[in-house]
């Protein structure tokens, strides 16, 4: 396979950067950038230049640790699986602590390359403030490897703690041996051109003891604290208008490219099989569900990959650096609201492909810290590009006559005094309502949410390009 020109660069960079003396080598990449292949083809070049006599990797997860595995046993022709004869093992974090001494010991009697992926999940400048990645890290490789890699997409921690193996300014910014950002992969048709929905309603009612207070936005709801953002992600209403929307994007999609998949992002194994049930009913399509509870998450993982299905719901395990190019549409339903599970969950539909339309589209309920996320995002495309545009589309939802209201209100359980209604129409269906969803919980508490007007979207454009130009 044929190198990009980053993943040349960034393996020079390394080689000459080993070849000075130095151990250590960052290199900052944004996701779906193509890391997994970077990094196996230095190695190879360390192999080959007898440089390095054993590989090892370690990621956050099992299927970014499997798929690092295949990458290496295929360009070396060898196994990586920690077993006697292999060229090395490809592992995760959380499995360093089951590590015998007999692998450790490795380290002692060869020069091993190891490669860390997201190094972000791994804590510390001293073992005093590590946390337990960080600190086996330390403890058992900082000082004992050749030579290491470490890779990551966001490079900062939401706790501010130190990343473990990095260097930082006196104004405690990191300091990466390499930086591939948003904006050259979008010049280089290494990642799509993001582009993100932002969802809210302008008639919210909080009543709580008799006493109602109205909304004008999702965002004064959140700076008042009445309701959390839990609430709102969990509101029936809000996920089958995102839902909708993101569909008939998806839709538009798969024209030109049937394979093209979404994904929704929940908050619990329970939050993902309402999801599942609202999605059915919305739009009548099945959909996948992967979560840690699955026997074998991998496996419904690898599969959805490889097939063409359109929906799959995840609770936590697809997240950074999850492999599967043809998702293109994603909804932001987790309640997580840190920058860097916001980058991480967008880089999943950010892998360029060879279909015509290149663009990943995100869909998300108008939190304040989003938006600025997604401003920030901005910051890193193209310069040539109106960077963001907020744009008010035209499309408007009636709502339904008071008796209507009464006669289609659903309400979802939130906690022991709290109760969620919701009504109103989906997209700009004026022969009626298009797959209403119903729950027959009845009873009334002290507390309750309405979301009875407009569903409004704004568009954070992060590139204003014509579509047609950004057509492969």
């Amino acid at each position: 396979m044929k190198l990009r020109k980053w993943q040349s660069e960034c393996i020079n960079k390394a080689i000459e950067h080993y070849s000075n003396g130095a151990q250590h080598f960052l290199a900052l990449a944004t996701p779906g950038a193509g890391k997994t292949i970077c990094a196996t083809r230095l190695a190879r070049e360390l192999v080959d230049r007898s440089m390095v006599d054993l590989v090892m990797c370690f990621s956050p997860t099992s299927i970014v640790a499997l798929d690092f595995a295949e990458s290496l046993s295929s360009e070396f022709n060898s196994r990586f699986d920690g077993r006697l004869g292999a060229m090395g093992h490809s592992t995760t974090y959380q499995n360093m602590q089951f590590l015998d001494d007999l692998f450790w010991q490795l380290f002692r009697e060869y020069r091993v390359f190891v490669i860390f992926d997201e190094i972000h999940h791994c804590a510390g400048s001293k073992v005093e403030n590590a946390n337990s990645w960080g600190e086996q890290i330390i403890l058992r490789i900082q000082q004992q490897a050749e030579y290491t890699l470490a890779l990551t997409g966001t490079p900062w921690r939401s706790d501010k703690t130190p990343i473990v193996l990095a260097n930082y300014c006196k104004d405690n910014k990191i300091i990466c041996d390499y930086i591939y950002g948003l904006s050259e992969a979008i010049r280089d048709s290494v990642c799509r051109v993001p582009q993100i929905t932002v969802l809210d309603n302008d008639d919210i009612s909080v009543t709580n003891d008799s006493e109602c207070k109205n909304f004008s936005s999702f965002t004064e709801i959140i700076k008042q604290k009445l309701v959390s953002y839990k609430n709102i992600v969990e509101d029936e209403g809000v996920i089958s208008e995102l839902i909708y929307r993101a569909n008939q994007k998806l839709e538009e999609v798969r024209i030109d490219n049937k394979y093209a998949g979404g994904l929704i992002v929940a908050n619990s194994v329970e939050h993902a099989m309402n999801i599942q049930s609202i999605l059915k009913n919305t739009i009548g399509e099945d959909s996948t569900i992967v979560t840690y509870r699955e026997e074998f998450p991998n496996k419904i993982i690898r599969s959805y990959r490889s097939h063409s299905s359109k929906w799959l719901i995840s609770v936590g395990m697809v997240s950074e650096g999850t492999n599967i190019p043809r998702l293109q549409v994603c909804i932001h339903l987790t309640n997580i609201i840190t920058e860097l599970h916001f980058r991480q969950i967008l880089g999943r539909i950010l892998r360029f492909t060879d279909f015509p339309i290149n663009i990943g589209y995100q869909f998300m309920p108008a939190h304040p810290e989003l938006v600025d996320f997604a401003h920030r995002v901005a910051e890193d495309v193209p310069d040539e590009a109106d960077i963001v545009k907020f744009e008010k589309l035209s499309t408007s939802f009636k709502n339904k006559t008071q008796s209507q209201k009464q006669k289609n209100k659903t309400t979802e359980f939130i906690s022991s005094d709290t109760e969620m209604n919701v009504s109103g129409t989906y997209g700009q269906n004026t022969e009626g309502t298009v797959g209403e969803t119903k729950n027959p919980l009845t009873e009334s508490y002290e507390k309750m949410l309405g979301i009875v007007g407009r569903f409004k979207d704004e568009v954070l454009e992060l590139n204003l390009f014509d579509e047609s130009k950004i057509r492969t």
